[in-house]
């Protein structure tokens, strides 16, 4: 079965199956009881990014993979030592420590690829990253 990953997300289960569900501003809103069944694997999602991220975001329960597939962006994380940046053009990939806040610079259009545990994820503005 072929499907883009924009629009159809995939989630693995723990026990190591995969099925894919909506994608986008519709998986986004769904209620709370039907988010709660995607709280023990981990969800891949793509996402196209034109302006800089107006949260930043921290993932308590796990490491997330963060794969640039194309464009150009400047990955922020802050840690106790302070805000490391990490540009990215073209194709790249960071891995945030859980517990990590990160965000990111947008400087062109860029599609990205996350691979995310989701619960517990929090969020707090950004003062303009």
């Amino acid at each position: 079965m072929s499907f883009k990953p924009e629009d159809q997300y995939v989630y693995l289960e723990p026990d190591g199956t995969a099925r894919t569900t909506t994608g986008g501003e519709a998986f986004w809103s769904l209620p709370p009881h039907e988010m709660a069944k995607f709280e023990s694997g981990w969800l891949l999602s793509e996402f196209v990014c034109s302006e800089h991220w107006r949260n930043w975001e921290m993932h308590p329960n796990a490491d997330e993979f963060v794969y640039l597939l194309s464009g150009d962006i400047e990955f922020l994380q802050e840690t106790s030592e302070g805000i490391s940046a990490t540009r990215i053009s073209d194709r790249g990939a960071v891995v945030v420590p859980r517990g990590v806040w990160h965000t990111a610079r947008v400087f062109a259009p860029s599609r990205m690829l996350f691979v995310t545990m989701g619960p517990g994820t929090q969020h707090r503005a950004s003062s303009g990253a």
